[in-house]
């Protein structure tokens, strides 16, 4: 199939996955609302959204039943996986935490609690544009009433709040309103791509005094400024892995230490090696990171935190209920 530019170039499969030791994962669950007419692709109501995001799950839980993945909910399971991947082999399952990506499926507080059920464990309010509970990226305005009821009620069942996409106005009024755990999933440096999708030195700072875990993402055009989608050339324009260890270190020198950068990834974005750094051709070449970050002086414990030990315990301490 040679409809979409990323046929053929992904980077993401199981295989993949546990040849570069990548054993957890956020999983994401997204289908936005839109108006008819909509520039932005989504469905046309919240019903039709959230049996998209059940259509979701049910593969999730497939594959599940496949042995090619087990869902983390709780201190046990988190356990359980991490020991797992202590002497990983060929087949150990990939290790997810369920995430929602865009809240707009939500229809109703009621939805909300049977997610949780379903072991939803992190919701980002907004994705791209006006959204029926916040606005995301090229867009701008506050949490509307019903975002802030979703907020109240996700810190009520004690759920971590994404900041990924959230646009300015509605990251300061989400950081006003959330009490519980927070973290950005995918995210940059707006010091390097100066762009509302990106988080300025101000609001990484105010991520890090919340002990925030901020992943850094891999898509191009949030690496490099300029970037056309279709037209630029991650060769030509020097996208490499290089990038990614400088949103890494600048996080890490705000932060002072090596606390809370950590790899966000988003390789199943909906592009593949067209619009993703070129010396990386699967998700196994985040181990390239290792040796880029130790070049750079980072530590040993330095690259562990990075690569997964910052997740890790945020999670340990979220499911402790000591994270705040």
């Amino acid at each position: 199939m040679t409809d979409k530019p990323d046929r053929g170039r992904n980077t993401v499969s199981f295989p993949a996955l546990r040849e570069g030791r990548v054993g957890l994962v956020v999983a994401t669950l997204i289908a936005r609302v839109v108006s008819p007419g909509s520039p932005i692709p989504g469905w046309y109501s919240q019903e039709q959204a959230w049996a998209h995001t059940q259509g979701q799950l049910q593969w999730y839980r497939t594959m599940e039943q496949a042995g090619e993945m087990r869902q983390i909910s709780g201190t046990d399971s988190l356990n359980e996986s991490l020991a797992l991947w202590e002497n990983p082999g060929e087949n150990t399952p990939v290790c997810y935490l369920l995430s929602l990506e865009g809240a707009d499926s939500i229809i109703t507080m009621k939805h909300l609690e049977r997610s949780f059920q379903d072991g939803l464990r992190a919701i980002g309010p907004a994705h791209y544009g006006p959204g029926i509970y916040a606005n995301g990226t090229d867009s701008s305005g506050t949490l509307n009433p019903r975002g802030v009821e979703l907020l109240r009620n996700m810190d009520r069942l004690g759920m971590i709040l994404d900041m990924t996409h959230l646009n300015d106005e509605a990251f300061w009024h989400a950081l006003d309103i959330y009490k519980g755990s927070i973290w950005a999933s995918h995210n940059n440096c707006r010091s390097f791509v100066n762009h509302n999708r990106q988080f300025s030195d101000e609001m990484i700072t105010e991520l890090i005094r919340r002990r925030a875990v901020i992943g850094i993402a891999l898509d191009a055009w949030m690496m490099v400024p300029g970037w056309e989608r279709g037209v630029s050339d991650p060769v030509k324009r020097n996208v490499t892995l290089d990038i990614v260890v400088r949103n890494i270190d600048h996080i890490c020198q705000l932060a002072g230490n090596s606390l809370h950068a950590g790899i966000g990834s988003d390789l199943d974005g909906g592009y593949g090696t067209e619009q993703c750094p070129h010396d990386l051709d699967t998700i196994a070449d985040l181990q390239k990171l290792t040796g880029l970050l130790n070049a750079k002086g980072y530590t040993r414990q330095d690259i562990e935190n990075i690569m997964h030990l910052n997740f890790v315990r945020f999670l340990q301490d979220f499911f402790t209920g000591r994270a705040s």
